[in-house]
């Protein structure tokens, strides 16, 4: 038996972009030079766009869209996780250094990638279609990411 439903990731997968999109506006702040702060508004914008997309999933399903009407202890622990490991933050020394700043972005990514699909065992097969989309989309931003870290070499 499922213990997630499409609802319940789609759900999770906005607060994880959500939070992304924080990290990206918060790192955008803490830069000085003007090239970085270019960089991290894009990527901001990315979250913002992918938060959209999965907005867009839900809409399409027809689902509602409240996530704090769960109970639960697991649901919880999953929210902890989604506002601790997936929203990591630039550190006081990492603030200028744009190489450490997109490789914690790209950590945060794997992490988002890895928990959707994890998450693919916990969900029946149809509603795996929708962690589908979910991980092409978190895949594409890891590679998006990794090209700017290159980029920067």
């Amino acid at each position: 038996m499922p213990i997630f439903n499409a609802e319940d990731v789609v759900q999770f997968a906005i607060r994880i972009e959500e939070n992304g999109e924080k990290y990206y506006q918060d790192a955008e702040r803490a830069a000085t030079d003007e090239t970085p702060k270019r960089l991290f508004r894009r990527l901001a914008a990315e979250e913002s766009e992918h938060k959209a997309f999965f907005q867009k999933l839900l809409l399409q399903t027809n689902l509602p869209s409240d996530i704090e009407d769960y109970q639960g202890q697991y649901l919880e622990e999953l929210r902890a996780y989604i506002d601790g490991e997936t929203a990591l933050q630039p550190s006081p020394e990492d603030r200028n250094d744009i190489a450490s700043i997109l490789d914690t972005a790209a950590r945060r990514e794997a992490h988002s990638i890895l928990y959707y699909d994890g998450l693919k065992k916990c969900v029946s097969e149809d509603d795996s279609k929708v962690l589908d989309k979910i991980i092409e989309e978190e895949r594409w931003h890891f590679t998006e990411i990794r090209s700017l870290q290159h980029a920067k070499n």
